[in-house]
Parts: C-alpha cells; sequence; structure tokens
C-alpha cells in the first residue's frame, strides 16, 4: 500500500520543548485582555464611584433608564430626582449614569 498512500511513521522525540518558550503566547494574551478589557473597565467603574460620591442637591442627572432630573435630596443608597414640577422619584445611586451641566432640563 505503500505505493498509493505514504506510510505515516512517529517522528522523533526530539529536544523538549523551553517551558518558557511555550507559556510564552498564553502570557501574551493576557496582557492584550489587561490592557484592552480589564484596565479600561476598571477606570470606568472608578470613574462613576467617584461621580456617584460627588452628587450635590442641585445638580442635574440622567439616569440608566433615561430619565433627566434634579437632584433634590441624598441619602446612602438613594436619590431623590425632581423630574417635573412637583413630581419627585427616588432612585439608586448607582443607576445614575451621568451628571450633565445645569441648565440641560430647561433645554430638553
Amino acid at each position: 500500500m505503500g505505493f498509493i498512500v505514504e506510510d505515516a511513521w512517529a517522528q522523533g522525540a526530539g529536544q523538549p520543548a523551553d517551558p518558557l518558550l511555550s507559556m510564552l503566547p498564553l502570557v501574551l494574551v493576557f496582557v492584550v485582555f489587561y490592557f484592552f478589557l480589564i484596565r479600561p473597565q476598571t477606570k470606568r467603574q472608578k470613574e462613576h464611584r467617584e461621580m456617584v460620591a460627588k452628587l450635590a442637591a442641585g445638580d442635574e442627572i440622567v439616569t440608566a433608564g433615561g430619565v433627566l432630573g434634579r437632584v433634590t435630596e441624598l441619602s446612602e443608597q438613594f436619590v431623590e430626582v425632581e423630574i417635573a414640577d412637583s413630581v419627585r422619584v427616588k432612585v439608586q445611586r448607582h443607576t445614575i449614569s451621568a451628571v450633565v451641566p445645569k441648565g440641560t432640563i430647561k433645554s430638553a
């Protein structure tokens, strides 16, 4: 059968590969993940925590649901937001997605 299909012979054992060289692709993948995924995400989380901690009464905000309003009252976990004249809702602090410049509500 050797003339139709070439016989497959096992290769020699040869030299064992360097363990550090064989781990290099894994290390490179981790470095890429760190700089493109992990580091930017932690930076965004830190900025969001700082923004929520600096909230004050009178700030105009946008919630994660897209509701635009003015902060009227603050507590440790919740924020009371006035979304229209005499209409106030309580939202959790972590659902606030952005603090917008003063006067945004009037122009919206």
